[in-house]
């Protein structure tokens, strides 16, 4: 069974994205936690009502249609965070610096307490505001949300955990395949069972300048023709509409790259500024990369058309966000590695070679030589305020965060250059339309954009005047009858905290499993998370205050660990016990490892004298330090920063090996990108710190008339993509999301005359209904008898063992009788032939007992029929490499001419369809001496050579 609900981003101009699909059993997967600029709490109620019946999270790429909404859910829903969730580590990683860039952006994105809840708390002869915020996740907050985010490689099949309150997963495998568009970015392939779906939503085929294409024909280097086995004929493929109706730019993706920087360079030409709104975790590398490099090759060149300009990446977290992009090089196109590979080899060069010298200077991928890093206000303002000689604003190109224009920086520069007609905004994305009423700033932009195109005879070049108006939400802090108000709901809100959490002694009952959960064994430990997942976080922390507390725990909190904890316990009663309770408690350290196998510590190997060494530098440090701390002297600062490095040393410290490491760190720091005075500016204040506090929103009119234009950069699927890669995937069932209604409807049409008439149900799902989308197969289960399998005979094509099986089916019953029997009866097994009458005890258990289908050996009477009947079969997927490889070997000659044709001994040709076919051509004669002129020539070598690659399954 496999049913799909989108609860988000269906048949619908919001971009968001949220769906569940329910499986067999009553799994139930969660596909992203996507959010629209709004961030409207309405939107997630759906989602609120799902969250206890969720097995598991799977998250697709790091934007904030996809991932947005992700830290609301683990603050404000009580078990979320004990829902297992996955996801690449890049998905992670930036998703990360996505959602502390967003917080600390907008007070929007904390949303406000709902009006009903206050008016529960609130007296009649008060008026609680509608505007009150709730608490934001702080960015420790997040980091420790997102820790929680199991991390998955491409290709890795792997089996999740379930929730504590999901039912048994039964065998389910999620694996991971590369989406392009995003780092990270993941189509995942879902097997249950008999159902193989296929989720793949905003997926790029096309190579990018940092991105690879999505894994459809094999990825990165693959250039295979056909879809990989693993995504190959899903019984259901989940595929975003989005850009259904867009059409492929002429030219690829250098055309795209040559259309913005020459709108770049005209603006520039005439003095003005650029503002190309981006993303701030996603799309933010390719826009990056390319305009860094970019200038880097307008500097190689000469030309000076970009020379003099300078080059801005503003966002809160961005240096966050390229920390993370230079440790994730090998996610990225094969074009990048390679470019690193070079750097690195340029570096090692030595004995000052001119080569040496000229490349090690050079700039990795991510090492930006011309753009600025911005993460604070001030710096903003500053750039806005610089001036040429002559007193005209400089020529600058800024690269902002959000594509919204709704938060960020992106806001900010637009309302400072908005009045100015020389300036420009470059749209790189296609602008979502969360509400009808309130557009975003990138909606109503790109809105006149679009009226400018379709007027014949005119040119959108910002000539036409338009007025915009910007709401800008802020912080206040609460007061008076409001502080009140809010106070009362927080202590309302503790209570049914509390009321709805166990008591101090229910969650203190596995105290005994919490206590050995870290000297476990792996194995062990896993299989405790299944049954004691969520309790383990509360458990924990209650010990940990009642330890504080030295409060004694009773013996049934102490369980099995009694015998550890409890001094003149030597007996412990296991009776009608369960899990750890049964065994012996055997603490057990655990190793400490990583992907790299187990972690050692160096100075554990260190000789005696090395020991000895060490030892003497550390004591002597110790007493110059306290020879300068003086009796009755106040210790500085500095001093105990000095101290502070050197607390804790001993025998386990190495001084050599920490002073060359900081010794590397400060080279690093030389290497970096000059401070200027964009550096000294003070960091922006914190506005998060101001305690309870509400929104207040102060409406602005501008203005506008900068030329407005708009160029695709967003890297999703065009409709040549889809037109071409739907009907080489085969699904069975095809579900349409991630859409307007209009590009959902026109894809399903064209799908419709793509696919076989009535081979593929089509599905188009509205925000909220649920289709049942499950596999059209029915199957059994039957039983080899033990004489059947002695006679099977196994081959086998790489890998897979292959037998035919031809045998009468009987209807058997189970031998379940025989436990209901009496078990003292041992000669019910010595029966005789005489007894032909059962006890009514046989009867009954012979009347109750299951029946089975078996599968038997034919009679002698009916082999010869069937085996006159059935034919023989052949298993196996031929390659022309392989076939090509063979006939070498053999002494033949062989060789490709074009794509899917083989030319052996110049007169057979070998051909393989798209269907799996092959054919097989020969002229008849041998051409020339050799292994062609032996006896049946080349073609019936051919044939031979094809067959001994294929398990020719014998009918009967």
């Amino acid at each position: 069974m496999f049913t799909f609900s989108a609860l988000q981003g269906a048949l619908s101009e919001v971009a968001a994205s949220q769906s569940i699909l329910e499986l067999d059993g009553g799994i139930k997967v969660l596909v992203d936690v996507g959010w629209d600029e709004s961030f409207d709490v309405a939107k997630l109620k759906e989602l609120e009502k799902q969250v206890p019946t969720l097995s598991l999270i799977l998250l697709t790429h790091a934007t904030t249609n996809h991932i947005a909404a992700y830290a609301h859910c683990c603050k404000h829903f009580p078990l979320f965070t004990r829902i297992p969730v996955y996801a690449t580590s890049p998905v992670i990683a930036l998703g990360r610096t996505l959602l502390q860039d967003l917080y600390a952006s907008t007070p929007l994105a904390a949303t406000t307490i709902p009006p009903s809840s206050l008016d529960e708390v609130a007296y009649s002869t008060q008026q609680p505001s509608s505007d009150i915020l709730l608490q934001a996740p702080t960015p420790e907050e997040i980091a420790t949300y997102f820790s929680l985010i199991h991390p998955l490689k491409y290709s890795q099949p792997h089996q999740p955990l379930g929730s504590p309150f999901s039912p048994a997963l039964n065998g389910l495998t999620i694996t991971a395949y590369n989406s392009g568009r995003t780092l990270g970015g993941t189509i995942w392939h879902i097997q249950h069972g008999l159902e193989s779906i296929v989720y793949a939503v905003d997926w790029n085929q096309g190579r990018e300048n940092v991105y690879s294409g999505a894994a459809w024909l094999g990825g990165a280097g693959g250039g295979g023709a056909e879809i990989i086995e693993q995504l190959r004929k899903p019984t259901a493929l989940v595929c975003s509409s989005r850009g259904g109706e867009k059409a492929a730019i002429s030219g690829g993706r250098s055309k795209r790259d040559e259309q913005l920087l020459n709108k770049v360079k005209s603006c520039i030409t005439r003095g003005g500024t650029v503002l190309i709104p981006v993303d701030s975790s996603a799309r933010v590398l390719e826009l990056a990369y390319l305009m860094d490099h970019a200038w880097r090759a307008d500097a190689t060149t000469g030309e000076g058309v970009l020379k003099s300009t300078k080059l801005y990446l503003a966002g809160r977290n961005i240096h966050s966000t390229m920390r993370y992009a230079r440790s994730m090089l090998e996610w990225m196109d094969e074009g990048i590695v390679r470019e690193f590979e070079a750097v690195v080899d340029g570096t090692k060069r030595t004995n000052g070679t001119k080569d040496g010298a000229k490349t090690g200077k050079e700039a990795g991928p991510f090492d930006f030589r011309f753009l600025k890093l911005l993460d604070r206000k001030g710096q903003i303002d500053k750039i806005l305020g610089d001036k040429t000689e002559d007193g005209a604003p400089a020529c600058k190109v800024i690269l902002a965060s959000d594509t919204t224009l709704e938060w960020g920086f992106s806001k900010d520069v637009l309302k400072q250059i908005a009045q100015d007609p020389k300036n420009m905004v470059i749209l790189t994305e296609y602008p979502s339309l969360a509400s009808e009423t309130h557009p975003s700033l990138a909606r109503t932009l790109w809105a006149w954009w679009k009226e400018g195109q379709e007027r014949t005879g005119e040119e959108s070049n910002g000539e036409t005047r338009h007025e915009l108006e910007i709401t800008d939400a802020k912080r206040e802090a609460l007061q008076g009858s409001d502080l009140a108000i809010y106070q009362q709901w927080l202590a309302q809100q503790r209570q049914l905290q509390t009321t709805l959490q166990t008591g101090g002694a229910n969650a203190l009952e596995a105290a005994g499993d919490v206590g050995d959960e870290a000297s476990e064994s792996e194995s062990e430990s896993e299989d405790s998370d299944n049954e004691q997942q969520g309790r383990a976080l509360n458990v924990a922390t209650t010990m940990g205050q009642a330890s504080r507390k030295k409060a004694a725990l009773t013996d049934e909190d102490l369980g099995i660990n009694i015998l550890l904890k409890k001094k003149g316990v030597y007996d412990f009663d296991v009776r009608n016990k369960k899990g750890r309770d049964r065994m012996f408690p055997h603490p057990v350290r655990r190793k400490r490892a990583d992907d790299y196998g187990e972690l050692i510590r160096p100075e554990d190997f260190l000789r005696a004298e090395e020991r000895d060494d060490n030892d003497a530098a550390d004591l002597a440090q110790l007493a110059r330090d306290e020879e300068q701390e003086k009796l009755g002297k106040k210790r500085k600062w500095d001093n105990a920063g000095a101290s502070g490095k050197n607390q804790g040393s001993g025998p386990s410290k190495r001084p050599h090996l920490m002073r060359n490491v900081s010794e590397e760190f400060e080279a690093a720091e030389y290497d970096g990108p000059v401070k200027d005075e964009l550096d000294r500016i003070p960091d922006d204040p914190d506005e998060t710190s101001l305690g309870p506090s509400k929104l207040v929103f102060t409406k602005e009119v501008i203005s506008v008339n900068l030329e407005v234009e708009f160029i695709d950069l967003s890297g999703i699927h065009d409709k040549r993509s889809l037109h071409m890669l739907i009907p080489l995937i085969q699904p069975r069932k095809l579900i349409l999301i991630g859409g307007s209604e209009g590009e959902t409807l026109t894809l399903a049409s064209d799908c419709k005359k793509l696919l076989a008439e009535g081979s593929v149900s089509i599905y188009t799902p509205s925000v909220g209904t649920t289709i049942d989308a499950s596999v059209d197969t029915n199957a059994w289960v039957v039983k080899l008898a033990p004489s059947l399998v002695k006679q099977l005979k196994w081959q086998n094509v790489r890998g897979l063992s292959i037998a035919t099986v031809t045998g009468r089916l009987l209807a058997m019953q189970k031998q379940l009788a025989q436990t209901r029997l009496d078990e003292g009866s041992a000669n019910k097994r010595l029966k005789t032939e005489e007894s032909t009458e059962d006890t009514p005890a046989e009867a009954e258990a012979k009347a109750e007992a299951p029946v089975e289908p078996v599968l038997d050996v034919l009679p002698t009477n009916m082999a010869s029929a069937t085996r006159s009947v059935a034919q023989p079969l052949h298993v196996g997927d031929l390659r022309l490499a392989d076939l090509r490889k063979a006939m070498q070997q053999s002494g033949h000659t062989a060789e490709f001419r074009g794509e899917g044709t083989l030319l052996i001994d110049g007169s057979v040709v070998v051909r393989k369809t798209t269907a799996g076919r092959i054919d097989v051509e020969s002229i008849g004669l041998p051409t020339d001496g050799g292994p062609a002129t032996q006896l049946g020539g080349t073609f019936y070598a051919v044939k031979k050579t094809i067959y001994e690659s294929l398990a020719v399954v014998a009918g009967a």
